[in-house]
């Protein structure tokens, strides 16, 4: 999961780099471009009668595709509507929205050294970006309410990912990131005209849509049969902190000393989590 959210953070580095692209655009080169490497994935994976294989009669396949196809767009959307803070601080609400819908769901008590982190990580991102937030910028409400979408559409993709391995369905869900992405590459295509993108861009839209959605996607799914949704959730927020760390190392973006305290709150309250989990394991 360290490494899932490692390759979900270069989305913010990558963009740096683009020319012309922006925007819808932007999502639908990203998406189109993962959709093509997860068909290449999967059959490669489970041969090509793998659209035989995949659970289509399955409500949960249905809902966790459309789930990933809005946090593919809906993050992308919400920063065009309001400030990238804004932004931020809200997806930051993820953990605890995820912890709370997997307790209500599944029925599964969650550690209160779980609760603890989320607490101590929520005020860390909310700390790294209090500064900059601006509740009076245009768009203030709208931007909020489509980014609020983001960690919405993740409880509920992770809630489910679990509730069907507690529940011993044993359905295949990496499928529907594949399902997902075809859902967002259709929405955004009228948007995204006219296309603007150079040939780097989308060059560098390839390289987002295989190694910063379509692998870490899948992985993400298979940590999701292991570990705890409020787990999952809680250790994506360090996509927060990896971006941090790209921009500054690859583009120069210095953090401020309000970012830098906020992430070492962040780093503190997951490394709380996992070795009191670790700990608890092997008394």
């Amino acid at each position: 999961m360290l490494a899932v959210t490692a390759m979900w953070s270069m989305a913010g580095l990558v963009t740096r780099q683009l020319e012309h692209a922006r925007s819808f655009e932007l999502t639908f080169w990203r998406s189109l471009f993962t959709l093509v490497a997860l068909v290449l994935i999967l059959v490669a994976w489970q041969g090509r009668q793998f659209f035989l294989k995949m659970p289509w009669r399955s409500p949960y396949f249905w809902l966790s595709g459309v789930c990933w196809s809005v946090m593919f767009t809906a993050f992308m959307v919400a920063l065009t509507l309001t400030a990238v803070a804004n932004v931020l601080i809200t997806l930051a609400l993820g953990p605890l929205i995820t912890a709370l819908m997997a307790r209500l769901t599944t029925g599964l008590p969650l550690p209160w050294r779980t609760w603890g982190a989320i607490g101590l990580a929520v005020a860390g991102i909310g700390w790294m970006f209090a500064s900059q937030i601006q509740v009076d910028s245009p768009g203030f409400v709208l931007g909020v309410s489509v980014a609020l979408c983001v960690p919405l559409a993740g409880a509920v993709q992770w809630t489910l990912v679990q509730r069907s391995h507690v529940r011993g369905l044993n359905l295949d869900l990496v499928p529907s990131v594949m399902l997902g992405a075809a859902i967002s590459t259709v929405f955004t295509l009228p948007w995204a005209y006219p296309f603007q993108a150079s040939a780097s861009d989308i060059q560098w839209m390839a390289l987002l849509g295989v190694f910063q959605l379509a692998i870490p996607c899948v992985l993400s799914v298979l940590c999701a049969q292991v570990l705890k949704a409020a787990e999952v959730s809680l250790l994506a927020l360090l996509e927060v902190l990896f971006g941090i760390g790209l921009a500054w190392y690859g583009a120069g973006e210095v953090p401020s000393r309000e970012v830098l305290l906020g992430g070492t709150i962040v780093i503190a309250a997951l490394l709380m989590n996992e070795l009191l989990s670790w700990r608890q394991r092997h008394v």
